[in-house]
């Protein structure tokens, strides 16, 4: 009876430290988890996708066995990147036309544009990149040149912002107008003239009336793929897609379906009628890729374009306000069919006017409802007036903004009015939270310029020495939050991602440098060292 009972004791004492089986184990790493402590950890388990254990690297060894071990190496690693605002699937796009990001003056835009046509033989040649304001000569391009240089092919190129359409006259052509023959009075939108001519510069809605060719579905296929390889590569798991349409959404949730496409998308749709009425009816869609709960919204246009919206005349063009993209009463009509609905409300809002109308808006849809988090998105020059209507609104922000417009924006608005731009810790005082992103392609996709302007405020040159506005910089537990649990919070996701946390996505990142200690010059050289999405390896420094 002694050696059963001996025996039966032994075998208890192996069972119980017998180890589980788990998927991946991740040891000898310096993880923020991101957690309401913001704690720290050194090892965690994933199982099934998921994080079943954080702690020691002792504590997770004893409890836990996988065939997939990583030592990081007192690395540091992050929960998976989020970037809240920014043109997934157009940026995708964007890799197959010309690209003309960093040009220095308009002789360096139209020689992109010949080499482009010499490589790709296109018929119509279409793109995105070019800013006046980083040109020698600050004023809008005018297109006789590009008559002259491409008299048959039609070219139609974005500003960076993508609230300003360069075109030349073979595009007018192939668009039913002509430097003389177009819409003289529209909303929301100006075609620039010069001695009643066409210049060839169209701001906003006035871009509606160019007719671009049709992008094939192995195009559209491609730049997502191309898309996605990049994200991974900066460490981003999740993308907020600013603006889609149906159809995109449902190619790429079809590739993620099949395993193509593993980036995680939360979707702002394109606020047309039709959509409004499709998807309010549809109800929201959910799967642990896509998430189509928010409409996105444009209340005005951009401040390098003058297009935004704003209380008073610009203070570098005397006598214009920028414009709404649509009528007051529109705006309140969206509202209303949204708030009526589950989903979310995401307006482009850049001046202080339109920033005070689409908040003022959305207090009268919401009423006292809580927790819609309906988001603003940019938040770029709010009257000092104002800033108390963000207390029920989420500020959807993009700090490399402040960065890129610092050298021009206070002439375009004036000192007291620059006040309240780009005010980002004024706006986390008044909400709790802020959600990041980088609006790319307007802006470069690195998450870690990002938090290298939320915290430094300075170009990658150094400049201002003292900063930008600093009163308004964040801390770097700030901008780590809002560049992952905040803004998971913004998609109603913060249950399943955004920290590292038992029962989570295992979404993560293992960085080659500590962004929250090594000296702020040394943040944009940050590299990702792995990118795991779900416990799987979607991407490895090489």
């Amino acid at each position: 009876m002694k050696k059963l009972v001996y025996s039966l004791s032994i075998l208890l004492a192996f069972a119980s430290c017998k180890q589980e089986e788990v998927d991946l184990i991740v040891t000898n790493a310096n993880i923020y988890t991101v957690d309401d402590a913001f704690g720290k950890a050194e090892a965690f388990a994933v199982k099934d996708g998921k994080f079943v254990a954080v702690g020691s690297s002792d504590e997770i060894t004893k409890k836990y066995t996988a065939g997939n071990t990583v030592d990081a190496k007192g690395q540091t690693l992050v929960p998976g990147l989020i970037d809240a605002h920014c043109h997934f699937f157009r940026y995708g796009l964007q890799l197959q036309k010309v690209s003309l990001e960093g040009t220095k003056s308009y002789d360096e835009v139209l020689q992109k544009i010949s080499d482009f046509i010499d490589e790709k033989k296109v018929d119509y040649v279409t793109g995105r990149g070019w800013d006046q304001n980083d040109w020698e000569v600050k004023e809008f391009p005018t297109k006789e040149k590009l008559d002259k240089l491409f008299p048959r092919t039609p070219v139609a190129v974005k500003r960076v912002d993508g609230h300003a359409l360069l075109v030349n006259e073979a595009a007018l052509n192939y668009s039913g107008l002509s430097e003389t023959n177009f819409p003289k009075n529209i909303t929301g939108g100006e075609f620039i003239t010069k001695n009643g001519k066409l210049t060839g510069v169209l701001i906003d809605r006035a871009m509606d009336y160019i007719k671009m060719p049709n992008t094939s579905t192995k195009e559209a296929i491609s730049g997502l793929m191309d898309a996605q390889k990049i994200n991974f590569s900066y460490g981003l798991t999740t993308v907020d897609d600013a603006g889609l349409a149906r159809k995109e959404i449902e190619l790429m949730d079809s590739l993620q379906k099949t395993g193509d496409l593993k980036m995680r998308v939360y979707a702002m749709v394109s606020a047309s009628q039709e959509n409004l009425d499709y998807y309010t009816q549809k109800g929201i869609y959910k799967t642990d890729r896509m998430n189509v709960r928010s409409f996105k919204v444009y209340g005005d246009g951009a401040l390098g374009s003058r297009g935004a919206a704003m209380k008073k005349s610009y203070s570098d063009r005397e006598n214009h306000f920028g414009a709404l993209i649509y009528s007051p009463e529109r705006y309140q009509q969206i509202a209303k069919q949204i708030a009526a609905s589950d989903y979310q409300m995401n307006t482009h809002a850049i001046g202080d006017s339109a920033n005070y109308w689409v908040l003022k808006v959305y207090k009268d849809a919401l009423g006292d409802a809580k927790d819609r988090r309906w988001r603003n998105e940019h938040s770029q020059i709010v009257d000092m007036n104002d800033f108390e209507l963000f207390e029920n609104v989420i500020p959807s922000i993009q700090p490399t903004h402040a960065t890129s417009d610092m050298y021009w924006a206070g002439d375009r608005v004036g000192a007291d009015r620059i006040k309240g731009g780009y005010a980002y810790k004024k706006l986390l005082d008044t909400y709790g939270k802020v959600a990041l992103g980088t609006d790319y392609p307007v802006e470069k996709v690195s998450p870690f310029l990002t938090f290298y302007a939320a915290v430094v405020r300075k170009d990658l040159d150094g400049y201002p020495e003292s900063g930008y506005q600093m009163e308004n910089a964040l801390s770097r537990e700030e901008t780590l939050r809002g560049m992952t649990i905040w803004a998971a919070y913004s998609n109603f996701e913060e249950n399943e991602k955004g920290s590292i946390e038992v029962g989570k996505f295992a979404d993560f990142v293992i960085l080659d440098q500590n962004i929250m200690e090594v000296a702020g010059e040394k943040i944009p050289k940050t590299k990702a060292v792995a990118t795991y999405l779900n416990g799987e390896k979607v991407y490895e420094n090489d």
